[in-house]
C-alpha cells in the first residue's frame, strides 16, 4: 500500500472546504423555511426580542459546539460537556463566595480548570487507548457529581452587576454571548481551514493510523481538542452563571445532547473526516429555532424532545442517502 500518497491525500484540505457545498445551502434552506413558517404560525417570533432571545440561547450551546466540531471531525466525542458546564459554574461560585478570589481572577481559574479536566480525558483517551465516549462518561457522572457535592446542590449568589453583562447584557442591541459566539466561530474557522493544526485534524478523522504515518502527532492533537472543548464548556458555563446571577450545579442539564445535535445536523461525521464551522452555526441555528418556535406554540416540552430527536435521526438519514447517491459514503 503506498502510504506516501495515502498521507498526502488525507493531510490536504477538504476540496470543497469553505464552500457552499450542496448540503450546506440545503440546511441553509431549511433554516429559512423554517423561520418562515414560524414567523407565520408561532406568536411573537418574529418580535426582535424573540430573535435576539433565539441568538443568546444559540450562543451557549454555539460556543462549546466550535469545539465539538473539531473534536467530532477527528473521529471523537465529548459527552461530558453538559456536566462541565455545571462544574464550572458551581466552581466559579466557590472561588468567589467561599475564596473570595476577585472575579476576573476565578474566571480565569474555572477557564484554566475546563481546559485541564478536558486535556485530561484527552490524554487517557490519547495515551491508553480508551473510548473516548467511554472517558467523557466517566467525566459526565464525576464533574456533575463534584459541583453537586461543593455546593451541596445550593446554587451560590454572585451579587454583581457588572459580571452579569456577560451573559444577560448587549452591545449595539445584539447579546454579549452572540458577539462571544461570532469571535468562537471566527477562530474556530481559521483554525479548521487554514492552520496545519486543522488539517491534521481531518487527517486524523480520516485515517488516524496513515496520519500517525506521515508524522502527524495523532497523541497531541487529540489531547489538545479535548481541552479546547473542556475550555470552551467552562467560557459557557461562566456566561450561564452570569445569565442566572449564580454559581448553579443544577445548569448544563441535555447541553451536550444540544451540542451534538448541531454538530449533526450541521453535516458532520460520527465516522469522522467531515464536518464545517458554517455546517454547525446553521445546525445550531436551526435547533434554536425549532425549540423556539414549539415553545410560542405551546407544545410540551416532553414532544421537543421528541422532535428533537427525529430531526437527528432525519438529517443522519439524509446524509446517508446522500453519500449513497454520490459514492462516497464510508463504510461502517
Amino acid at each position: 500500500m503506498d502510504m506516501t500518497g495515502e498521507a498526502a491525500r488525507i493531510v490536504s484540505p477538504p476540496t470543497r472546504f469553505g464552500r457552499l457545498d450542496a448540503e450546506i445551502k440545503g440546511l441553509l434552506v431549511a433554516l429559512l423555511v423554517l423561520c418562515a413558517l414560524a414567523a407565520l404560525f408561532a406568536p411573537n417570533f418574529a418580535t426582535t426580542g424573540n430573535l435576539l432571545d433565539v441568538l443568546r440561547q444559540t450562543a451557549f450551546t454555539g460556543i462549546i459546539a466550535c469545539g465539538m466540531t473539531l473534536t467530532i471531525i477527528a473521529g471523537e466525542i465529548d459527552v461530558s460537556v453538559g456536566s462541565a458546564v455545571a462544574f464550572s459554574s458551581a466552581l466559579f461560585g466557590i472561588l468567589t463566595a467561599s475564596f473570595h478570589l476577585p472575579l476576573p481572577v476565578a474566571a480565569l481559574g474555572v477557564v484554566a480548570a475546563g481546559v485541564a479536566m478536558g486535556a485530561g480525558a484527552g490524554a487517557m483517551r490519547a495515551y491508553f487507548n480508551i473510548p473516548s465516549f467511554i472517558v467523557t462518561l466517566a467525566a459526565f457522572s464525576a464533574l456533575r457529581g463534584a459541583a453537586t457535592l461543593m455546593t451541596d446542590a445550593i446554587p451560590i449568589p454572585i451579587l454583581d452587576e457588572g459580571f452579569g453583562i456577560w451573559g444577560g447584557g448587549a452591545v449595539l442591541g445584539v447579546p454579549v454571548p452572540a458577539l462571544i459566539l461570532l469571535a468562537t466561530f471566527a477562530i474556530f474557522t481559521v483554525v479548521a481551514a487554514r492552520t496545519t493544526f486543522g488539517r491534521s485534524v481531518y487527517a486524523i478523522g480520516g485515517n488516524a493510523e496513515a496520519a500517525h504515518l506521515s508524522g502527524i502527532a495523532v497523541k497531541r492533537i487529540r489531547t489538545v481538542l479535548f481541552a479546547l472543548t473542556g475550555g470552551l464548556a467552562a467560557i459557557s458555563g461562566l456566561l450561564m452563571t452570569s445569565r442566572l446571577g449564580s454559581g448553579n450545579p443544577n445548569i448544563g442539564y441535555g447541553v451536550e445532547f444540544a451540542v451534538i445535535t448541531s454538530v449533526i445536523v450541521g453535516g458532520a461525521s460520527l465516522f469522522g473526516g467531515k464536518g464545517s464551522m458554517l455546517g454547525t452555526l446553521l445546525g445550531g441555528l436551526f435547533i434554536a429555532v425549532l425549540n423556539n418556535a414549539m415553545v410560542l406554540l405551546g407544545i410540551n416540552s416532553y414532544a421537543q424532545d421528541v422532535a428533537n430527536g427525529i430531526v437527528v435521526l432525519l438529517a443522519v438519514l439524509v446524509r446517508m442517502r446522500l453519500a449513497g447517491w454520490t459514492g462516497t459514503g464510508r463504510a461502517t
